[in-house]
């Protein structure tokens, strides 16, 4: 039997978090009326050893290193680190693994990673889940597409078998927080594959949608709850669920949230958890805003990255910047078409809903079997659009930013940037849907004089990653100064990782 498959909690494994900040002690910085007073504006005064005193104990330390991992030298792990491009930071950071067996984790989540037909663990679950079976906080910075999803998830099994089972009226002992409906679904769907064999039920907690569903499973009790943060407040608002239980929580696509303007909701969630839970926060970005979040919510973190900080394009994807007037975009689109449609899917991004529905009207008067996706789409409506796409039935998808992030379609073979985006970071996010999980892609982007002011910082994304800068796009590079930064625009990505930590 594994180590991870009985229930109980070992009181020698609690920890303190005397000054969790998410519980408004101070830190010695400034902001939030946190410093100084003791009182932050999301929750109680810093909770004393008294208050610690009364919340049950739980383990959550399951990692035992292998013979194999421990037999590594430190030339050994810093060649595997350099190799798969993986740099860590932190106190005690454990050795990566190589292989899944490495990991430990229960035969029965090792089945369910051998039938998905899985190689070798991605270079974020190599160092991630050593990192995570530790039982501390931990910071991940990672493209999406590489497979950070089980990095925290599998970790997330180990941790809820290693509870004592929910009694009447308890909330889940897991809580993912994600930005989109979307994103929410596809975490479930994972959390349900690894998870339904040792019995661990979860519910998806959103938007849009009835909320009978979603209340009936929480008052059954789930274990695991992925849930978007408006409709989770509104669920502990009405008492349908709380957080009493939760000491796994998971930030996904952390900078994403940021960029929705979901931090208030964010620390209202958190101020009603227990300051020793395990965090683990995820972020395809590392700009000034996220790393402040990460400062107040989280204890002497590891973190990991993955490639550089800095922002740049997966390699696997041919990119394509096609200088046009607004007036020319749309013949240029069924010209591309014409030349690429071969009945793979064809994700096309527009900046606004409105010109989301006006093009996908076009293109369907024009013959091309295309539909769209976007926030003020019902849910029903978003997810019959994504199964038509998903399944081949409509190859052309046109979308808004909402569907650029935790998008999860296999064979994408092209994206289409019919507007450039607001930000570096979104083109960056928007032509990752292509190119996922080592498979090639392509991307082709409608660059018009009105974007002049992202040429400079495009050009050095297209030159990282090795791609062909036309004499148009060169020019305008020379002649505008790079883009100022906006709302998602973040500008400050090589912040390190120093000091400030320890409270």
């Amino acid at each position: 039997m594994s180590r991870y498959d009985s229930r109980y909690s070992e009181p020698g494994t609690y920890r303190e978090r005397r000054s969790d900040v998410g519980f408004g002690s101070g830190s010695g910085r400034g902001g939030g009326g946190a410093a100084g007073s003791g009182k932050g504006s999301d929750g109680p005064a810093a909770l004393s050893k008294q208050d610690l005193d009364g919340l049950t104990p739980f383990e959550k330390n399951f990692y035992i290193e292998p013979p194999s991992v421990a037999s590594m030298t430190e030339a050994d792990v810093e060649g595997y680190r350099r190799r798969r491009q993986i740099t860590v930071e932190g106190r005690d950071v454990p050795k990566p693994i190589k292989e899944f067996s490495d990991a430990g984790f229960p035969e029965y989540v090792m089945q369910e990673v051998l039938r998905a037909g899985f190689v070798e663990p991605t270079p974020i679950q190599a160092q991630g889940w050593p990192m995570a079976l530790k039982g501390r906080d931990l910071i991940g910075i990672a493209e999406t597409g590489s497979g950070k999803t089980l990095a925290y998830l599998l970790p997330a099994i180990v941790h809820v078998n290693a509870q004592p089972i929910l009694a009447p009226g308890d909330g889940p002992i897991v809580l993912v927080l994600a930005p989109t409906r979307e994103l929410a679904v596809q975490i479930q769907a994972e959390a349900s594959k690894f998870g339904s064999s040792s019995k661990i039920k979860n519910t998806c907690i959103y938007g849009g949608v009835p909320k009978g569903p979603q209340v009936r499973d929480l008052q059954k009790g789930v274990e695991i709850v992925i849930a978007t943060p408006g409709r989770l407040i509104d669920m502990l608002e009405s008492h349908h669920t709380n957080l009493r239980r939760v000491t796994y929580l998971v930030l996904d696509e952390a900078d994403r949230m940021l960029d929705m303007g979901f931090e208030p909701q964010i620390r209202k969630i958190i101020s009603q958890i227990r300051p020793d839970r395990q965090t683990l926060y995820w972020s395809a970005t590392w700009p000034k805003e996220v790393e402040e979040l990460a400062r107040r919510f989280l204890y002497n973190p590891y973190k990991v990255v993955i490639g550089s900080i800095d922002l740049k394009a997966n390699h696997a994807i041919r990119q394509h910047v096609d200088i046009v007037s607004e007036s020319q975009k749309y013949n240029k689109l069924v010209k591309l078409l014409e030349d690429i449609m071969d009945g793979s899917r064809i994700l096309i991004f527009m900046d606004t809903k409105k010109g989301c529905d006006q093009i996908t009207r076009q293109l369907r008067m024009d013959g091309w079997p295309a539909l769209s996706i976007h926030g003020d789409k019902s849910q029903a409506e978003r997810d019959w659009v994504l199964s038509e796409f998903k399944a081949g039935k409509s190859p052309i998808m046109t979308a808004t930013d909402v569907a650029a992030r935790g998008l999860d379609v296999k064979d994408v073979k092209y994206v289409i940037n019919y507007d450039f985006p607001g930000s570096l970071e979104d083109y960056v996010h928007r032509i990752g849907r292509t190119g996922r999980a080592g498979a090639k892609g392509t991307a082709y982007t409608f660059f018009t004089a009105a974007n002049a002011r992202f040429a400079k910082e495009l050009i050095n994304i297209l030159q990282e990653a090795g791609q062909t800068i036309s004499s148009e796009l060169a020019a305008m590079g020379r002649s505008n100064p790079a883009a100022s930064a906006g709302p998602g625009g973040f500008r400050d990505r090589g912040r390190g990782f120093g000091g400030g930590w320890s409270r």
